[in-house]
């Protein structure tokens, strides 16, 4: 008895194989930029408050160079994904993303060929203080609403037998 290997490449037969669907990322600002290329560019427009204010990453506003915030940014997929997506969508001013295509990575977005990088959003510390106020509302009047949902009709402990809280008959849900 003898095994046979078969290589990688050929363990599908053509009609199965997956079908090479090259993406085009070409018109994405961030094809072929560095990250420290793209942080410097966006320092040099703003600066390190106006990058605090409106991103809230703390390697901006405690003790900030552009060589310490490359690290921690290379480190922390989220604050790197933040700080790519302000790059996209305040410095080169596109339009913003797709339900769709926002799920991705900003890296991995695909801007379509008749949406061009403008100039660079106007940026203040005011505008970013009404924006976080604005967000900071919003946060409130989620977490009041989900309040509302999750606890209107919460049993006061686990046991069967217990009524639900407002309510002295335990089987009045079930009677007509």
């Amino acid at each position: 008895m003898f095994v046979v290997f078969v290589p990688f490449y050929n363990r599908h037969p053509p009609q199965s194989r997956p079908m090479n669907t090259d993406i085009d990322y070409k018109n994405n600002p961030l094809h072929g930029v560095s990250l420290k290329q793209l942080l410097t560019e966006i320092v040099e427009h703003y600066g390190f408050k106006i990058l605090y204010a409106y991103l809230n990453i703390n390697c901006f506003n405690s003790n900030p160079s552009v060589d310490s915030s490359v690290k921690f940014l290379k480190k922390t997929d989220w604050a790197r994904e933040k700080v790519e997506a302000f790059y996209l969508y305040q410095f080169k001013n596109l339009p913003r993303a797709s339900a769709e295509q926002f799920e991705l990575p900003p890296r991995d977005r695909i801007v379509p060929l008749d949406q061009k990088p403008g100039r660079p959003a106007e940026l203040s510390l005011e505008d970013a203080e009404r924006l976080r106020e604005k967000r900071a509302r919003k946060a409130a009047a989620h977490d009041r609403d989900a309040g509302h949902r999750n606890g209107s009709n919460r049993r006061a402990s686990n046991h069967p037998g217990e009524p639900v809280q407002g309510s002295s008959d335990p089987w009045a849900k079930w009677r007509k």
